[in-house]
């Protein structure tokens, strides 16, 4: 089965959504493919308190479900399915969505990045409770208590430096004697009072899943196999992002080149054919200093942007058709007025 879309977009992260709810008000009517982890890497988190409008915080989950529930307002279609392979080659592109193929006038891709984690036996089962891949996410629920933070770059110091705001003790575990870091980085929190390392040491497991809260971990010193537990109120891990990109739906003559880092991709142009029009990557860098989830929100509207251009009298005709803008709350879609004609 075979479809043609004006608009698909690859991910259902901030961005994602963001895009999403853009195109869908320029009359597009895009395709958002969600992907492996739909909601992206807010969806495994808890109390939000740094996204503008919530007072209180608001859950991840929550979060993500209000900003698909603006985007299909609107008129966007979420479809729970992976991008297996595409054709950049030529326009419409072609791309194929599992046993579905979509033919797309533009493309956004905005499939992020997902945490790398150390593969535990029970790490997957405590995230959220005590494992996390976020300082500026989850710090403030660690006020007075001990950290631990795995990793030995400048992703590990950057989030025992901002760990020290709250906890009483960080300390650094580092499977070698030797840093990726910068050597400033490294050295500002070598220097801190807070923070203290443990190298040649890496982490077995996590405890304890029976009380669904980390309370420790098990570690293993690498040159003398020691075996010990070390107590601790959360693991956060600082061993950077992987882009999710899988390089086999990519063109293989060289249209496009994919520079993986633990915490960025980037998508170029590269010799052969030129990208006909219509190719937008929602480029951001993943995870970058503060973690805010309104960077990749700003993207994904600028991608969104990008696109409706493409489609100037498809956006006249989408705005001709919208209702007049309330007087109150200057919007086309009002329901804040019960006196308003505006319909929801």
């Amino acid at each position: 089965m075979s479809e043609t879309r004006d608009v698909v977009i690859i991910g259902s992260g901030c961005s994602g959504h963001t895009a999403a709810l853009y195109t869908a008000r320029a009359n597009l009517k895009p395709l958002v493919v969600e992907g492996h982890e739909p909601g992206g890497q807010l969806s495994m988190t808890t109390m939000v308190e740094n996204f503008p409008g919530f007072p209180e915080g608001i859950l991840g989950p929550q979060l993500v479900e209000n900003m698909r529930k603006q985007a299909e307002r609107f008129g966007a279609e979420y479809r729970m399915t992976h991008l297996t392979s595409a054709d950049l080659s030529q326009r419409p592109f072609l791309l194929h969505l599992g046993v579905h193929q979509v033919h797309a006038q533009t493309l956004i891709i905005a499939s992020g990045a997902s945490a790398r984690w150390l593969g535990l036996p029970h790490e997957q089962q405590l995230i959220g409770h005590g494992v996390s891949s976020c300082a500026t996410c989850d710090g403030f629920f660690f006020m007075g208590k001990e950290i631990v933070v795995v990793g030995g770059g400048d992703s590990a110091m950057e989030e025992a430096l901002f760990l020290t705001r709250f906890a009483t003790k960080v300390t650094v575990i580092h499977r070698r004697d030797a840093f990726r870091a910068s050597k400033i980085m490294l050295e500002r929190a070598q220097h801190h009072e807070k923070i203290e390392f443990l190298l040649d040491t890496v982490v077995e497991d996590v405890y304890d899943i029976h009380h669904k809260e980390v309370t420790g971990l098990k570690l293993r010193n690498v040159k003398t196999d020691k075996v010990w537990d070390f107590p601790t109120s959360a693991l956060f891990l600082g061993i950077g992002h992987e882009p999710n990109h899988r390089r086999r739906w990519l063109p293989q003559d060289s249209q496009l080149r994919i520079h993986a880092r633990a915490r960025r991709l980037r998508l170029r142009r590269c010799a052969g054919p030129p990208l006909p029009p219509g190719y937008y990557r929602r480029r951001h860098r993943m995870h970058g200093g503060n973690g805010s989830r309104k960077v990749p929100g700003g993207k994904g509207q600028v991608a969104a942007l990008v696109e409706i251009e493409f489609f100037p009298e498809r956006l006249r005709d989408g705005l001709a058709n919208l209702p007049p803008i309330c007087p109150v709350c200057d919007t086309n879609f009002c329901d804040l007025h019960a006196e308003s004609p505006f319909p929801v």
